[in-house]
């Protein structure tokens, strides 16, 4: 079955003066996926703007905009329609020998590749964020799937989702301490436990489509907002998908807008303003998402 969706995403800033804004890099195309594909897009801005593309050394989609008019509001406005192909349901995938154990057994053109995936980037002072990693693997080892299945169950069962309006993402310490936090720290928790166990993980920016729109149950956390995730990379199966927030793998309801090694390079929308420092008066950011239509998928051959 396929999906045929829009997706509109509108951020506004608002002052209280005239400001002046630099350039503003956006992410919201979704990547080129097996089980996606673009139908069209657009991005408008409530003041003049130049707007050009460009593609990040991760392969990332960046919509460059370039002001010169001030202004007391700026609306950025992105849409798109994608036709989403997949089936429900699908938990399981084929792993490698190599890849049924920790630590995951990577060849070494695969550790070459991956090396940057697996490295920690967040500091661990106190050992905590390690120790919790391997207290999912005795001796640290174990069944990879046990593993996996076993830290979402506990972002589940013990962590609270905690929405917060202030940016930027918590460390995996301080999620990891206070057992809440965003997707975007549920993620980069995950990812720092993970590595801390030998596998290659990355962060993953998008969007979420939630089953209600398909006549299913309501109930996904993030499905009205940009969405975080992150992917594992297991011989055997590639890439895989992984969300702690709504303990999801397979990946149908998640749609990729931007890969990174860490949080900090898949802001949704970044730039600057100069004015005043009381300018500034607050910030909404509206997603919504319109199923179109279902549509059988064509045959193969």
């Amino acid at each position: 079955m396929a999906v045929l969706f829009e997706i509109e995403h509108a951020t506004t800033y608002r002052y209280a003066n005239p400001v002046t804004f630099s350039t503003h890099h956006a992410m919201f195309l979704p990547r080129p996926a097996a089980r996606g594909q673009l139908v069209d897009w657009s991005v408008s801005t409530s003041l003049p703007s130049k707007v050009h593309w460009v593609s990040d050394p991760l392969g990332n989609n960046v919509a460059v905009m370039e002001f010169s008019d001030p202004g007391k509001e700026l609306t950025f406005t992105f849409r798109f329609r994608l036709m989403h192909f997949g089936a429900k349901g699908i938990e399981e995938f084929p792993l490698e020998p190599r890849a049924e154990e920790v630590p995951v057994q990577y060849t070494p053109d695969e550790w070459t590749d991956l090396v940057v995936h697996m490295r920690p980037h967040a500091e661990d002072p106190d050992g905590s964020v390690a120790a919790w990693a391997k207290s999912f693997a005795a001796d640290n080892r174990g069944r990879t799937t046990d593993v996996l299945r076993g830290m979402l169950d506990v972002f589940r069962d013990s962590f609270s989702y905690n929405a917060r309006e202030a940016e930027g993402t918590q460390s995996p310490g301080e999620t990891l301490r206070s057992k809440s936090g965003t997707c975007r720290d549920y993620a980069w928790l995950m990812i720092e436990a993970l590595r801390r166990l030998g596998f290659a993980s990355r962060f993953v920016s998008g969007y979420i489509y939630d089953s209600a729109l398909d006549g299913g149950e309501a109930g996904m956390v993030g499905s009205g907002a940009t969405h975080a995730w992150l992917q594992v990379f297991l011989p055997g199966a590639g890439w895989t998908h992984y969300d702690p927030t709504n303990r999801i793998n397979a990946g149908f309801d998640l749609i990729p807008v931007a890969v990174a090694r860490h949080p900090g390079q898949a802001v949704p929308l970044a730039g600057s303003w100069f004015g005043g420092a009381q300018d500034y008066l607050d910030m909404s950011v509206n997603v919504a998402v319109r199923k179109l239509g279902n549509f059988a998928e064509p045959s193969a051959g």
